[in-house]
């Protein structure tokens, strides 16, 4: 079992339309990420912030994809050294920073989960939103909407090409939780992606243990392990006001540590990325703080 958890900070804000999220990696580390993580026993090493422009010294030179350049440069820095962890024993923990990091995070899982162990990586989205918005089909040009396109296919080439190969992730062995806020077009995207999908009416009838439970069976089944990228805009914004994106409907408190805890139950957890806490839109940290929670859930803390 993994002992060693490498922090990565990426104060990326380039991939949404509201600023903010480019201080949630202080956020989540001030809530006590390290020390409470020392706690259960983990070594902790802290890599530090990666170097990400700011929006004030560039502009978006392509309105259907917007900063793309920028936000590949910050992936591929992110791919070498959550890469770089994963070879060394360690668990990369992500702090975002927008969900288009996910591209670096979730494509260094894949190659290592390739050249380690010859098998894919299961993928576990958990997020309001699909993220699978391509250049052709994005409302908005934002490309926090489109890192899980990239993953899968091949557009925007400049997020899926990083590590020299693509797919990552195969739709067989990728799952969406959580789902509430699709765009028209993306709708049919992620029908015909044959991804695994739980959106929040599947949780309402099923019950998150029941969507828990098929979802991390179904990312892990013949991978090397699971991949979970956590957006807190699932959480209803009643526990998690910090968000990027904020949606009514998500799920509740107990409902994300069960998921949590089940996927630390599973054992099957390689990687994790904790993404768009907005601090400038939270209340006393609280955000943050539940990011930590849930770190610490997926990484073994128990009630008993």
């Amino acid at each position: 079992m993994v002992r060693r958890i490498d922090l990565i900070g990426v104060p990326l804000d380039l991939g949404g339309g509201r600023r903010g999220v480019d201080m949630g990696p202080s956020a989540v580390r001030i809530a006590g990420l390290a020390e409470r993580l020392g706690a259960l026993g983990y070594t902790v090493g802290d890599k530090g912030n990666l170097t990400v422009p700011q929006s004030e010294t560039r502009r978006p030179r392509q309105t259907h994809k917007k900063y793309i350049h920028e936000i590949a440069d910050v992936c591929r820095e992110l791919h070498a050294t959550s890469l770089a962890s994963l070879r060394a024993g360690a668990l990369p923990l992500v702090l975002g920073g927008d969900h288009s990091l996910g591209a670096g995070s979730v494509a260094a899982a894949s190659a290592w989960a390739k050249a380690r162990h010859k098998r894919p990586i299961g993928l576990l989205w958990v997020d309001a939103h699909g993220d699978m918005n391509t250049p052709a089909s994005t409302p908005s040009g934002n490309v926090h909407g489109m890192p899980l396109a990239a993953l899968l296919g091949p557009q925007p080439t400049e997020l899926s090409r990083i590590g020299g190969y693509w797919p990552k992730v195969q739709p067989e062995h990728t799952v969406l939780v959580g789902i509430r806020n699709l765009d028209d077009r993306e709708k049919e995207l992620v029908k015909a992606s044959r991804v695994h999908v739980f959106t929040m009416k599947d949780i309402d009838r099923l019950g998150m243990a029941a969507v828990a439970e098929q979802a991390v069976q179904l990312a892990g089944a013949g991978t090397a392990g699971v991949h979970v990228s956590f957006d807190l805009d699932v959480c209803d914004p009643a526990i998690a006001p910090g968000v990027g994106t904020p949606v009514k409907g998500g799920i509740n408190y107990r409902e994300a540590h069960l998921l949590m805890e089940i996927v630390a139950d599973s054992g099957r957890l390689t990687s994790l990325d904790l993404v768009e806490v907005n601090p400038t839109l939270d209340v006393r940290n609280a955000t943050a703080q539940l990011a930590t929670e849930l770190a610490l859930s997926a990484l073994g803390q128990k009630i008993l």
